[in-house]
């Protein structure tokens, strides 16, 4: 019944009329608990179980000319019942505008045919306009005794029916509440019936992970989730399956979940990447939940965003390329991942694990007004401006960063000040504000014969430039003051990266190690601007930051 012939109400009316109770279990694993059915329900759930039926067809019967029009639904079904039509489901909106049925897929052309023959003269007249048939569906059914009079069924089934990017064609109802059927595509069935059935906590909450990029984030980030995978399943319900690992060369792929103690071994002998491929294998029918982690600094990667999006995937990243593209592609970001849908979550593109975004969207979306964002928005330049106070070569403290993984692949990147740029304006575009990266006021430390060619070949020549960051050192040092590199940006727009000496009492002054520090000037926050300081830098801070929006996801 609903998809499991030997629960068909025939089969069950003589134990339902005797009371007696009735055990299902499944042949491959007789040993689980099964399915009981009796007369004495526990109440403890509402919603007792989800069932399908597939290969159905939805027929539509439309036109203005049905409303106030007495006996249009008896003309319909009589008709469908002369041609030998069995109905699955019917539903009719207080308009009276249309009448929705659903049919078994090989009755779809003969229901269509008996219902165009039954309204020949209003389809000719106009009053109705169409008869539509929409193939390849599934119904998928909620159903409980204890769903009756219980708030919030509904919105908890759609709801998990939206997260999961369902389209619902039409519903159905009846009165005594204990069931509610929608139609879905075909295709989305599956993944619909495993969304609704986590949406209530009869499963787990499954997320299919696709991670791209496997360097020090990537790397960081698959061990976070082995340690925490067993932890997360049996305290919150929540099934983390990393089925894909992808790098620029090679790409890995399970079809349950990859061993995450031995991806790095088995990455080496993995196929060719073939992006598309490796999301269309991430992204399947039968899980509901997908998401794309970027962990790359790729602007091919960043790329694909907006397709992933459309297609039903979340996207996690602390890839900073994306949201500094053009206004145009960070404004058709956002409107992609709006709604109930896919989601983009992109915390740790300015601050690591630190909740810098979450903080100044929780300022703006209350109504305070940011009259200035200003920090140390790099924890490479933080690290390296603490550990630089005359006693190591600047080249030095660099390379140390580097080796500890506090760098960009190319330092470059960090010292030109672009990395502190793009996080200034994302920074600005949370604010609302329109800037473009070629707008913000960048004074870089690269010296300009050092700007082009490999990296190791910068390392090698960094010296030659010691004496010049010695100087800047010690001309700060002489009035009793700091260098700290600071980006910051005005509710103007005027936006600025730059080397600034501060007085020793300056909360910039007084951070550790690779810490950032952000300070929100705002209406509310005026005389005493927000600070928000920590670690910001570090495989294992990001990842656990990408690990943190990895599980907003499931909340």
């Amino acid at each position: 019944y609903f998809g499991a012939g030997i629960i068909h109400p025939h089969t069950l009316a003589p134990a339902v009329d005797h009371e007696i109770p009735i055990t299902i279990r499944n042949t491959f694993a007789p040993d689980r608990p099964g399915t009981r059915i009796h007369l004495d329900g526990d109440g403890a759930t509402a919603v007792k179980g989800f069932s399908t039926i597939d290969d159905v067809a939805l027929l539509n019967l439309e036109g203005s000319g049905m409303i106030g029009v007495p006996g249009i639904a008896r003309r319909l079904f009589d008709a469908l019942e002369d041609n030998g039509v069995s109905v699955i489901l019917i539903s009719q909106g207080s308009s009276e505008h249309s009448i929705c049925f659903a049919v078994p897929q090989p009755q779809a052309e003969v229901a269509r045919e008996a219902a165009e023959q039954a309204f020949y003269a209003e389809l000719d007249r106009g009053q109705i306009q169409r008869v539509d048939v929409t193939s390849n569906c599934s119904i998928l059914a909620v159903v409980g005794d204890q769903m009756a009079g219980t708030p919030g069924i509904a919105a908890t089934f759609f709801g998990a029916l939206g997260e999961a990017s369902v389209n619902v064609r039409t519903i159905a109802q009846g009165s005594s509440e204990r069931n509610i059927s929608a139609v879905v595509d075909g295709d989305d069935a599956r993944r619909a019936l495993r969304a609704a059935h986590a949406g209530f906590y009869l499963s787990n909450r499954t997320l299919s992970i696709g991670v791209v990029g496997a360097g020090n984030v990537g790397a960081a980030l698959l061990d976070q989730i082995e340690a925490q995978a067993e932890r997360l399943r049996e305290e919150q319900d929540i099934d983390l399956r990393v089925r894909g690992i992808a790098t620029s060369s090679k790409m890995l792929q399970a079809e349950q979940s990859l061993d995450l103690s031995t991806w790095r071994d088995a990455l080496t002998d993995g196929t060719p990447t073939d992006l598309d491929a490796f999301v269309d294998h991430v992204q399947t029918e039968y899980h509901p939940h997908t998401v794309i982690v970027d962990c790359t600094a790729s602007e091919v990667v960043a790329r694909n965003y907006e397709a992933w999006l459309d297609r039903g995937s979340h996207v996690v990243t602390p890839n900073k390329k994306a949201n500094t593209d053009s206004w145009d592609t960070y404004r058709a970001l956002q409107a992609a991942s709006r709604g109930p849908g896919p989601r983009y979550l992109y915390e740790t593109t300015v601050g690591a694990g630190l909740p810098i975004l979450q903080t100044l969207n929780s300022l703006t979306e209350t109504g305070d007004q940011v009259h200035q964002i200003e920090g140390i928005l790099s924890g490479t330049l933080s690290y390296l401006f603490n550990a630089f106070d005359g006693d190591r070569p600047f080249s030095t403290i660099l390379r140390q960063a580097k080796d500890a993984g506090f760098t960009e692949p190319d330092p470059r990147d960090d010292l030109s000040g672009m990395d502190v740029a793009r996080k200034v304006v994302i920074l600005a575009r949370e604010m609302g504000l329109p800037l473009e990266l070629d707008e913000v006021e960048v004074e870089g430390l690269v010296p300009n014969a050092l700007t082009d060619g490999p990296v190791d070949a910068f390392l090698e020549r960094l010296p030659e430039h010691d004496a010049a960051m010695t100087k800047i050192l010690r001309d700060a040092q002489a009035e009793n003051k700091v260098l700290r590199f600071v980006g910051s940006v005005t509710q103007d727009g005027e936006a600025s990266v730059c080397l600034r000496r501060y007085p020793a009492d300056h909360a910039f002054a007084r951070i550790n190690h690779t810490d950032n520090i952000v300070r929100f000037q705002t209406d509310r926050y005026d005389e005493t601007p927000l600070i928000v300081q920590g670690p910001g830098a570090g495989p294992q801070v990001t990842a656990a930051g990408v690990f943190t929006d990895l599980l907003r996801l499931m909340s």
